[in-house]
């Protein structure tokens, strides 16, 4: 009988650590470790702050537009102002995606240190959007859109 209840409890006791998280989550630090929208910008955002732009380049449609404050970009020019970030570090939360078939739609804050063309940037949380698109077996930025919250829009 108490070996019986012994046995019942290890088991119970290993049932519940399987259950717990020992480790932090895992951030994706490439492409083929994408699960969904969230971990596409964390990629994306890997990829521009290590400028690995021969691996960035390929996820970036044909057809991809970047909307910033000052102008929009189609895909070549948004590529060169990628390009001129450099990027120190990076905070990116308050996620909110949306599917809708092979594609998502994903919203998030924002944060960059760094710098953009030699300049620093404003240490302003920004609200960031990106449209991503899966097509035969790989993910595609369709659109990117960037601009500072406002007070009305920065999370809480």
């Amino acid at each position: 009988m108490v070996r019986k209840r012994l046995t019942t409890l290890v088991l119970s006791l290993m049932l519940w650590l399987a259950g717990c998280t020992i480790w932090g989550e895992h951030k994706p630090h490439a492409w083929t470790e994408v699960t969904g929208g969230e971990s596409l910008e964390r990629v994306f955002w890997e990829q521009v702050k290590n400028k690995k732009w021969t691996e960035l380049e390929p996820h970036l449609a044909a057809t991809y537009v970047l909307v910033t404050p000052e102008r929009s970009f189609e895909r070549a020019a948004a590529l060169e102002h990628w390009k001129q970030l450099d990027v120190r570090e990076y905070s990116l939360g308050d996620f909110n995606v949306q599917p809708n078939g092979n594609t998502y739609v994903v919203a998030y804050t924002l944060i960059l240190r760094g710098k953009l063309a030699g300049q620093p940037l404003p240490n302003t949380p920004m609200r960031a959007m990106t449209v991503w698109q899966h097509l035969a077996r790989d993910w595609y930025a369709i659109a990117h859109s960037a601009a500072p919250a406002t007070s009305s829009t920065q999370p809480k």
